[in-house]
């Protein structure tokens, strides 16, 4: 696929994002659970293997032995290579690999068709099937220092050296486009042409998203904002919000208190309601603020999807809120 990519000049570059971002996308999502270190259950589940491989075990291999399969697999790493590697277990996060004295780990969002069904007994089922399979598969991650090599079957996908020259071409700031290939709870993947860019769950817009999935669909289009590209690391994180002004920092400019707006109701909580006036913009409706009287429950008065007339309280953009009444109003 052929990814265009457009430069915006005169948009200041985004923020760097640090490792915390990463590592905070690494703790909420599939690689947190990808190769458990004190538990024993998880373990036993991990390491459960049908068909003994004809190498030697992982366990019995020696300091010099693993120094020399690391120095190799950065070699293939760093030569762009595909690898065949035989699945020998699987957890919830995703499958164990096997290259000679190395465990590496491959995520389930970075397998070909893999069920998006959130279903624990689907997915199970799912993994386990590779249960014995060789995978064709590409580097995406290796730090010797943490025992970690992180493997993707999509990036097996692409022709050597696409990858690298993708990575050199993006830039943060660059409007670019690509296909939505899997979608997590913590954020969806698109494939940009020969590489996987991240749009993390707050990044897909500037209200809020309940599931990456409420916005988007496996295999559509879009165009996405570059917030950052990680040559070393092979990561681009990416954005949908940045391609379209915040609408909080001109709310008290388009709206004035006491002001009658339109909206929907987007969530219902015990403490009130939520709704959208526009794209982006979501105001509280308190549950003091949502009809006269005595009621039990904010679902008593409002549901989700309903459509409404409510009266602006207060605006404040800065810290991202609008308060509601429909007190006044029914």
């Amino acid at each position: 696929m052929t990814t265009n990519v457009q430069r915006r000049d005169h948009t200041p570059a985004p923020p760097t994002l640090d490792e915390g971002y990463w590592s905070a996308l690494l703790q909420e999502g599939e690689f947190s659970e990808a190769i458990p270190e004190n538990n024993d259950e998880a373990v036993q589940e991990a390491r459960y293997i049908p068909d003994a491989p004809a190498q030697l075990p992982v366990s019995d291999a020696t300091d010099e032995m693993k120094q020399s399969d690391w120095e190799a697999m950065r070699t293939i790493q760093n030569e762009d290579q595909a690898v065949e590697l035989h699945v020998v277990g699987f957890n919830r996060g995703g499958l164990l690999v096997e290259w000679k004295s190395l465990r590496g780990f491959v995520p389930a969002s970075q397998l070909v068709d893999f069920p998006a069904a959130a279903n624990a007994i689907i997915r199970r089922k799912a993994l386990s099937d590779h249960i014995g399979e060789q995978l064709t598969l590409r580097v995406i991650e290796l730090n010797e220092e943490q025992n970690r090599l992180i493997l993707s079957q999509r990036a097996a996908q692409s022709l050597p050296g696409e990858r690298a020259d993708l990575l050199t071409r993006l830039r943060p700031g660059d409007i670019t486009n690509g296909y939505i290939t899997n979608l997590c709870d913590f954020g969806a993947f698109v494939d940009l042409g020969g590489i996987e860019g991240l749009l993390h769950i707050s990044e897909l817009s500037w209200g809020r998203v309940g599931h990456p999935g409420d916005l988007l669909q496996r295999s559509q289009y879009v165009e996405v904002f570059v917030l950052e590209v990680n040559k070393d690391a092979g990561r681009v994180a990416l954005s949908l919000k940045r391609l379209f002004p915040d609408p909080w920092e001109t709310v008290s400019q388009r709206y004035t208190i006491g002001e009658t707006v339109e909206g929907t109701i987007t969530n219902v909580v015990d403490f009130g309601a939520f709704a959208r006036i526009e794209e982006g913009l979501e105001g509280l409706i308190h549950v003091s603020e949502l009809a006269e009287g005595h009621f039990l429950h904010p679902r008593n008065v409002v549901q989700e999807g309903q459509q409404i007339t409510a009266r602006i309280l207060s605006i404040d953009g800065r810290a991202r809120r609008l308060g509601l009444t429909l007190r006044t109003i029914q």
